[in-house]
């Protein structure tokens, strides 16, 4: 998933919390070696290879989570499309490559998610378009993050925090205090701006940090709005708290792209969603939820 993983936990016996840590890092790269878009034996790979030709049988696994991408999609009204992919496959981030504007025009009506069809009866995904590729970064961190904190829960696991890149998870509380999570300066790695308090939580953090490279004064970043696929310049982060992983990391690139005044009537309108934004000049903005929970903290 090219990112860092830290897991935190608490077993009374020492050696089942090994084997549940060891549990946690193999889920891991079992999930990547399924969906990563850089190894061309995994399953995303094959699907972007083979699905505009025929329908291609894929595990329940990765059937679902595209589904899931789906109505991610339904809901943010096309701000989260895991088809960006068709122009975001054109970027090299680590090498500062980006496409022209000539390719991504050429491109860009491959992006729309109504271009995958599902066939939940054969388990099939295929593409209507030619040229359709499709990139799972925005929701495969969550998904194995959700993956990992059920394997805990089995083990017995009652107190534990799971952390893959933006995306993280706590189980129960640490040891009787809550866990706390920080958010970090956009522009200063080392500074954070907001610590929230967490409990049976989940936190995603999406940034114009994560993935780029500048050229002539411009930041291309590897969360590209889906109506121009170019980089989306409203915000330099977004966190989303929620229940669950996967909810969280799928919310978090969505509010990146609807920006921050879209961004907070979304998470807003969603039960159970709080969301803090930087914006593209550096001020934060919160949910109300946030700001009654803040104003509350201070008074007590």
């Amino acid at each position: 998933m090219g990112t860092a993983i830290r897991v935190e936990l608490w077993h009374e016996d020492p050696a089942m919390g090994e084997t549940a840590l060891d549990a946690v890092m193999e889920e891991m790269h079992r999930v990547d070696r399924a969906m990563s878009p850089f190894k061309p034996e995994s399953e995303l790979s094959r699907l972007n290879r083979e699905a505009a030709k025929a329908p291609v049988r894929v595990s329940k696994e990765m059937f679902e989570l595209v589904a899931r991408s789906i109505e991610f999609s339904k809901l943010s009204e096309g701000a989260f499309d895991i088809t960006f992919a068709s122009v975001g496959c054109m970027f090299d981030y680590r090498n500062g490559v980006k496409p022209t504007a000539e390719q991504v025009a050429a491109a860009l009506p491959s992006i729309n998610y109504r271009h995958i069809r599902l066939d939940p009866r054969q388990c099939t995904i295929r593409f209507v378009r030619d040229k359709v590729k499709i990139d799972l970064g925005g929701i495969a961190k969550g998904h194995a993050v959700d993956n990992c904190v059920a394997l805990l829960k089995a083990r017995g696991v009652r107190e534990a925090l799971v952390v893959a890149g933006g995306d993280s998870r706590v189980l129960g509380d640490k040891r009787g205090r809550p866990w706390m999570i920080g958010i970090r300066d956009p522009r200063h790695k080392d500074i954070m701006v907001a610590t929230l308090p967490l409990v049976d939580a989940a936190i995603s953090t999406s940034g114009d940090y994560e993935r780029y490279f500048e050229a002539d004064g411009v930041r291309y970043h590897h969360i590209l709005d889906p109506r121009t696929g170019t980089s989306a310049t409203g915000a330099r982060s977004v966190t989303i708290i929620g229940p669950d992983a996967t909810t969280t990391e799928g919310i978090s690139k969505s509010v990146f792209i609807m920006g921050p005044e879209r961004g907070i009537r979304f998470a807003e309108s969603l039960p159970g969603i709080d969301a803090v934004i930087i914006d593209g000049a550096g001020h934060m903005h919160t949910t109300a939820g946030l700001a009654r929970e803040s104003t509350a903290a201070r008074d007590a």
